[in-house]
This record gives C-alpha cells, sequence and structure tokens, in this order.
C-alpha cells in the first residue's frame, strides 16, 4: 500500500458507510488512493467488487487466520467436482505417479526455479483442518497438508514490484493472488489430503489451498507459479479465469 490504511482511517473516511452510487464512487476513489483495486474492478459491478475487495483486505489485516476444524470434524464425504485434465501430458505424468512432474516458479523472482514433488515434500511441511466451501452451495471439511507458499517465495526471492502471483493448471485455467494471499501462513501448495496422497480428483500432486477465499481459488493439477506486477496480460486481464465466467476475482469468506 503506498500509504497505511487503518480502520480508524476507513471509519473516518465514511467507507463503511457510505451507499448508492455516489457512494461506491466516493469508496472506489479511497481506494485506489490506498492501492486497493482488484483487476476485475471494471464494468456495472466494478464499484462494488472495489469496495468488498477493500473493505476484506482491511478487516482481515494481520494475516488472520481462517476457522480450522477438529480431527473428528474431516467430512466422511469429500465430492470431487470436475475431471482430473485430459490433457496429453498431464495423462503421461498420472501413468508415471508424477515422477517427471515439475512445478515451475517464474517471473518477478530472484532465482526462477523447478520443484519435483520430492523438492517440494522435502520443505517444511505444514497442515491444516479447513472448510472447502463451494459457490456452488456444498462444502466439506478435510486435513490439508503441504509447504506454505510464502516459504517457496522466500527460497527463490520476490521482488519488491510483485503485486501477484498468477497461478496455471494442466486444465488450461488461470487464477491469482494478491501478495496478502500469497504471503498468508494458511495457504499452501498442498500434496496431501486427510493424511494419504492428495487424490487425482481433488488435483493431484499439488493444489492451491487458498483458505481465505472459496473454493475457485482452491486450484487444482499446478502446473507453474508465474510472480508478476500486473495481470493485464493474462486472459482479459482480470485476473482469472473465473471472472471471464461471472464470478469475482476475490472471492473472500
Amino acid at each position: 500500500m503506498r500509504d497505511r490504511l487503518t480502520r480508524r482511517t476507513l471509519i473516518k473516511a465514511g467507507l463503511s458507510t457510505v451507499a448508492g452510487v455516489s457512494g461506491l464512487a466516493a469508496a472506489a476513489r479511497l481506494a485506489d488512493r490506498y492501492g486497493l483495486i482488484p483487476p476485475d474492478h471494471y464494468g456495472l459491478f466494478g464499484a462494488g467488487e472495489t469496495l468488498t475487495y477493500s473493505a476484506q483486505r482491511i478487516l482481515t489485516s494481520g494475516h488472520s487466520l481462517a476457522r480450522e476444524f477438529a480431527r473428528s470434524e474431516i467430512s466422511k464425504v469429500a465430492p470431487v467436482n470436475g475431471e482430473p485434465p485430459e490433457d496429453d501430458a498431464y495423462q503421461r505424468l498420472l501413468a508415471g505417479r508424477f515422477a517427471e512432474w515439475r512445478l515451475v516458479v517464474d517471473g518477478l523472482v530472484g532465482t526462477p526455479s523447478s520443484f519435483s514433488l520430492p523438492d517440494l515434500q522435502a520443505f517444511p511441511s505444514s497442515s491444516q483442518i479447513t472448510m472447502h466451501a463451494c459457490e456452488e452451495g456444498w462444502s466439506f471439511i478435510a486435513e490439508w497438508t503441504g509447504v506454505r507458499l510464502s516459504h517457496v517465495l522466500n527460497r527463490i526471492g520476490v521482488s519488491p514490484r510483485a503485486k501477484y502471483v498468477m497461478y496455471f493448471s494442466f486444465d488450461h485455467w488461470f487464477d491469482s493472488l494478491d501478495m496478502a494471499d500469497a504471503w498468508h501462513p494458511q495457504t499452501l501448495l498442498a500434496y496431501g489430503m486427510n493424511g494419504k496422497e492428495i487424490p487425482t480428483g481433488h488435483g493431484a500432486p499439488v493444489r492451491m489451498r487458498v483458505e481465505r477465499q472459496l473454493g475457485y481459488k482452491n486450484m487444482k493439477y499446478l502446473s507453474r507459479l508465474t510472480v508478476v506486477d500486473s495481470v493485464k496480460t493474462f486472459g482479459r486481464g482480470l485476473g482469472s479465469g473465473a471472472p471471464e465466467e461471472g464470478y469475482s476475482w476475490y472471492a473472500g469468506i
């Protein structure tokens, strides 16, 4: 942020009480001042997207955590949404039990790198029992194990210019996180689920876990991460394929 924006500043500016079109416009101007404009701020709903993103970023500052659950609360059924990629490259990796899989990490980093699954598993691991909240109305609780994205980013070095981490899957989908979520301690590159290897239907070999956002941000079948200062050159420049399909780029819960 260009200046420090506190809750007191927010209240003084009236961002928490503005209403109507003029109020949303005022909120958008204030958000722009503090660098809190989401990539999908264009169009009819742009001011609302900005207000939502700005307010949540302020209210969840300081690494606020998503709720974690007891092991006894893990769901007995974990629904699978969608089929594994039919991409030839993915199918070959699946047949080889991902021995040749590599996660490429590049962009605004000091040392562009490529990590195998054993490489990621050799890093300090983190586990958390959280709820996968789907935007379609279903959810389940599971234990996810992986390496914190922040650990990988620290290891390769991230430019001060970095604003987003783009992430890509073998089914040709893409999404992005701002650096607040990229550095968050609950954001994992998850390779385990409920004490076992992550199942194919849940994103093997590695999926993104962004516990403070809805399910569609938790993308499966990761193939690449790219650290950038702008998302404008990816897809329609909205930071994700989701806004192109009518969803919000930021899916905070």
